[in-house]
């Protein structure tokens, strides 16, 4: 069997690996559900109830969470296929999830992996595949919306929650470590972008981009600013493509960014012990900011840089209804982040003067 026209023998032949590992698990969920004392469904039912269910997995809406292995990428992916999507999975870490004991794994540990989270949903009744993915590769990324695209032919949500952490001075940050989280965070964000466009096109320009980056303020930069180089360079993406996709006309796109605005319980803070808990929340509120964000009309979220309580009081929270995100019931927990942003905006927002097409330019030199 050859290739489909513009796509390589390699992504090829990784897409049939996932049609036949998604078959599978679709055959053994069809034998379980038919299954009755003193019976064996023939081959043909089972073919039947196959059928049936990658029909009803072909209408849902897929999402694409890279960075999905533990903590708030975890809950994001488990949140969206409770409510109904098909997910892909992604990140480095790759396990026998059949052999994990005790299951499910502590979620912010190394143990928890996008086997394990795949394994997590199927159990639970959703869809998800994992596949494993170095976002600082764009041939890895390329072979993952080659393979999300060969099981499920379309893509409505991406989520980019990798990221590397090194908060220090410049001083103390090594070049290395600067360049590693240059890769993971913003040209790992850029090369899924860029991956991603050509199939919303397809698509007819609909589909939504949720990016894990700040707000832009003075404060984020103080004692990290190797670190804030990158995840600020997300959030211009976020402003700057958000832009662009207003002045074509794209309505049915947005792009937001999102952060916490108290810290999340994860493998970060695993060294937090005692009464210092009491300001940890759940990421089960990120990842109902990001339900929200997705339930929300594209025009009144593209561009924006959001946090993800204050979001959820746009939407009608209330302050008894963050109770529940907390790690130690009954406290409040402590905000990470200013009460007050600073607005972006300038009166010359829209004003572009003569705009400089450097593709255009280009061409005309050969």
């Amino acid at each position: 069997m050859q290739p489909p026209p513009g796509m390589s023998q390699t992504d090829f032949s990784f897409g049939l690996m996932l049609l036949e590992r998604d078959n599978k698990h679709l055959i053994a969920m069809a034998r379980k559900e038919l299954q009755a004392p003193g019976s064996t469904p023939t081959e043909e039912v089972v073919h039947a109830l196959v059928t049936d269910k990658r029909r009803a997995q072909g209408k849902k809406q897929v999402a694409l969470i890279v960075g999905a292995s533990r903590g708030i990428g975890r809950q994001i992916a488990i949140d969206l296929a409770k409510e109904g999507y098909a997910v892909v999975v992604a990140a480095k870490s790759t396990s026998n999830a059949s052999s994990v004991s005790p299951f499910p794994p502590d979620p912010n540990s190394s143990a928890s992996t996008i086997s394990t989270v795949e394994r997590e949903i199927h159990d639970a009744g959703g869809t998800a595949t994992a596949i494993p993915v170095d976002t600082r590769s764009p041939l890895s990324i390329a072979t993952l919306f080659a393979g999300t695209l060969s099981l499920y032919g379309h893509i409505d949500v991406i989520v980019y929650n990798s990221g590397a952490i090194w908060w220090s001075s410049v001083q103390n940050t090594p070049f290395k470590r600067f360049q590693l989280m240059q890769q993971v965070n913003v040209e790992g964000l850029y090369a899924v972008v860029q991956a991603a466009l050509p199939q919303f096109e397809k698509q007819g320009w609909k589909g939504r981009i949720i990016v894990v980056s700040p707000p832009i303020y003075s404060r984020f930069f103080r004692g990290k600013t190797a670190y804030a180089m990158g995840k600020v360079g997300m959030s211009v993406l976020t402003k700057g493509l958000a832009m662009d996709w207003q002045r074509e006309g794209k309505m049915d796109m947005a792009i937001t960014s999102i952060w916490p605005a108290v810290t999340i319980e994860s493998a970060a803070t695993q060294n937090v012990e005692g009464e210092n808990r009491k300001d940890l929340r759940k990421p089960t509120i990120y990842s109902d900011a990001i339900l929200e964000m997705l339930r929300a009309e594209p025009k009144e979220v593209n561009g924006c840089l959001e946090l993800d309580e204050d979001f959820l009081r746009k939407r009608g929270y209330r302050d008894e209804d963050f109770e529940k995100y907390n790690v130690l019931p009954g406290v409040r927990p402590r905000r990470i982040m200013p009460k007050e942003l600073p607005n972006l905006t300038v009166a010359e927002q829209d004003d572009e003067g003569k705009r400089v097409d450097s593709t255009k330019l280009r061409a005309t030199k050969l």
